[in-house]
């Protein structure tokens, strides 16, 4: 398997030998004139070839210049994966604009949040998706908005554009199709403006320890370098077929999906939500070579009771990544679906995405054990790393000392692909942007060989599924209720889900509150990856604290982690 690894590796570098800087809508162009008849997104309703793509690019563009849309303006993205996602997101920035693709589960007060906080112009929505309306969510944030009618919650918002996602529209207000025509009526609108590649291409939102979320700056030239790395490490071959619904507001599904498929002419097939059976279906109906996917989603379709029925003969290789997965899951991942170049990696949004990745030809204990080393970038990459997309180190989390090579701190990046800042947040820049060098806050070493090891986390965010959860935030919420005296949200180790979330809570004086009680309230108020799976009741003496009185979040990892354990033993017993 090497020498053909070592093959493939060798045509995307004689691709790519120089790498030249573009703008997004220019990268859709440059790939539609070298792949234009090929397909590139897949869906089961439709299949849209470079070409269209990029022509539909083009009108939607045209159509967002005429609607009054401003170089450097922002516009909202508010979109699961549809086909349609793939042209409104290269036609935002061939119109000079800046995409604010924002998580469609988010509830009314996160939504307004981000809208207000980006200062978007406009925002292109659908109008619901998985139980959520978002035209009810827009009538209760800025009434008035399908009048045209300013609202002194979201006063800079001028335009919403519709996607109908339930049959659903409001009259007068445009929608994607209105959208497209508007840009046939003024063809050429958008032609001529030019885009810095290294200017802002994305203001992607995640979460913060100051309790909101953070707008991170993302330059048009940061998505294309790493997406290449990505399929330059994983040895694309052309044509490479990616199936998933990680979404790509995130940067997951966008840059390891989208972005990394263009490099090789290749076809992402999106599917707007996550269904093991659907993966399966997927896999078999539109012969994908790779999937992309989270621990949890992974053992998800191992477990289908149909996983045999499907045939996935055509499926080669699977990433795996935002989580660690046990040895075991990428031993069943070979012998039940078949695929033998399997992959995990480490990055955050603020450094352009993934930017570690274990190789498809690395044993499965060493995907287990790390997350991989720095992706291979070639001569998009750092000169002085040998084409490293990235270079990786630790530091001391107390005073930022470097650290000599292979001992444990916080791990810190610097490269090509570094976030430009937080958007009007200076002094969550200063603490993550320190001389160019990104402070991960994570806990890990560089090994001697570069690979990359994950310890723990400096700070007290967690994953769950994939997506990163703020404690403050829900504890916020949960202290309000007059039956909680106080609460701590913590993340336990899961093989399933990465982590999960457990809400440590002291009921106050005479409250029966219930767990039950504890989750109904963060479902009513929370995304639903935010809600935690597990509520522990527990008494004031039993917090862990320093001497001074602080809790001690680590040791209350430790103490909700055994009596969880504690638990499901005499549940099994």
């Amino acid at each position: 398997m090497s020498n053909s690894l070592a093959r493939r590796r060798e045509r995307l570098e004689q691709l790519f030998p120089v790498w030249t800087e573009r703008s997004l809508g220019d990268w859709l162009t440059f790939c539609a004139e070298k792949y234009a008849i090929r397909p590139l997104v897949i869906t089961d309703d439709r299949t849209i070839t470079y070409a269209e793509a990029d022509a539909w690019a083009t009108r939607l563009a045209d159509g967002l210049v005429a609607l009054g849309v401003e170089p450097g303006e922002h516009v909202g993205i508010l979109m699961a994966n549809y086909a349609e996602f793939v042209p409104i997101k290269f036609a935002v920035a061939r119109a000079g604009a800046v995409a604010v693709p924002m998580n469609f589960l988010n509830r009314e007060e996160e939504l307004k949040y981000i809208l207000r906080q980006s200062e978007c112009r406009v925002l292109i929505t659908m109008t619901g998706f998985a139980g959520l309306d978002y035209l009810q969510m827009l009538d209760s944030i800025a009434f008035g908005w399908d009048r045209d009618e300013s609202s002194p919650e979201l006063p800079l918002l001028r335009n919403v554009v519709l996607l109908s996602t339930d049959g659903r529209t409001r009259e007068d207000v445009c929608t994607v199709v209105d959208l497209e025509e508007l840009g046939r009526e003024n063809s050429g609108a958008s032609a001529g403006i030019e885009i810095d590649p290294r200017s802002i291409g994305d203001i992607l939102y995640t979460s913060g320890t100051t309790g909101s979320p953070k707008g991170v700056m993302i330059p048009h030239d940061a998505s294309q370098r790493t997406g290449y790395a990505s399929a330059l490490t994983r040895a694309f071959e052309d044509g490479r077929r990616i199936l998933f619904s990680l979404p790509c507001y995130h940067m997951f599904g966008y840059v390891e999906g989208l972005i990394a498929a263009m490099v090789v002419g290749g076809a992402v097939i999106l599917q707007p939500k996550f269904d093991a059976g659907e993966y399966l279906r997927g896999i078999e109906a539109h012969r994908a070579t790779d999937i992309l996917c989270v621990p949890t989603m992974t053992v998800g379709i191992l477990e289908h009771p149909d996983v045999k029925k499907y045939d996935l003969s055509s499926l080669k290789a699977v990433l795996s990544g935002a989580a660690p997965g046990p040895a075991w899951l990428w031993d069943k991942v070979a012998a039940e679906l078949g695929a033998t170049e399997i992959v995990t990696g480490y990055g955050m949004t603020e450094c352009g995405g993934a930017m570690t990745l274990t190789l498809p030809e690395d044993s499965y204990e060493v995907t287990a054990t790390t997350v991989g080393q720095a992706k291979w970038a070639g001569v998009a990459g750092l000169p002085e790393r040998g084409g490293a997309l990235t270079e990786y180190r630790t530091v001391d989390p107390l005073d930022g000392r470097f650290l000599p090579d292979g001992e444990e701190g916080e791990l810190v990046s610097r490269g090509p692909t570094n976030m430009l800042g937080f958007w009007k947040n200076p002094e969550e820049t200063a603490k993550g942007l320190r001389e160019n060098w990104v402070f991960s806050g994570d806990l890990g070493r560089v090994l001697p060989n570069g690979y990359i090891e994950i310890t723990g986390r400096s700070k007290e965010l967690y994953k769950s599924g994939g997506e990163l959860v703020m404690p403050k935030e829900i504890e916020e919420l949960l202290s309000a209720h007059p039956g909680i005296s106080q609460v701590y949200a913590i993340g336990l180790r899961d093989d399933r889900w990465g982590e999960i979330g457990c809400a440590c809570v002291i009921r106050a004086p005479g409250s029966t509150i219930t767990e039950d009680e504890v989750i109904g309230i963060c479902k009513e108020n929370l995304a639903r990856f935010k809600v935690p799976r597990v509520v522990w009741f527990l008494e004031p003496g039993d917090l862990p604290t320093t001497p001074t009185g602080k809790i001690q979040k680590f040791r209350l990892v430790q103490q909700a982690t055994q009596n969880l354990i504690s638990e499901r033993t005499e549940q099994n017993a």
